[in-house]
């Protein structure tokens, strides 16, 4: 078993975001590309974005701190500390609408399995 601190890693995430030019920073605390499920704290400055991409297999954004608007389509949800958004199958950008800090958590689906 492995304990990890959400909040200070969350804090640390975007001190680095801060410091970034693109505004953002990771960090995997579980998983990987082994592994069907993993979990990634991202920080996000203010206005800052994951661009729009497709969902790689089932996945929820819980907010750690901040604000964050998702859109997919014509379609967004606002998230603010403790909401935990369903990521929809289907196109998606995320925005920082100020400084922000998420825990995306994505089960992939295995290649073969259908």
């Amino acid at each position: 078993m492995e304990k990890s601190s959400l909040t200070a890693l969350a804090r640390q995430q975007l001190e680095l975001a801060q410091r970034a030019s693109s505004g953002r920073s990771a960090h995997t605390v579980y998983g990987g590309h082994e592994h069907v499920l993993r979990q990634t704290v991202i920080a996000l400055t203010a206005g800052a974005s994951l661009d729009d991409h497709e969902n790689p297999g089932e996945a929820t954004v819980q907010v750690l701190s901040g604000r964050v608007r998702l859109v997919a389509g014509d379609n967004g949800w606002e998230g603010s500390p403790g909401d935990l958004l369903t990521v929809p199958d289907t196109r998606h950008s995320l925005e920082a609408l100020e400084a922000s800090t998420i825990l995306l958590t994505v089960a992939k689906s295995r290649r073969g399995d259908q």
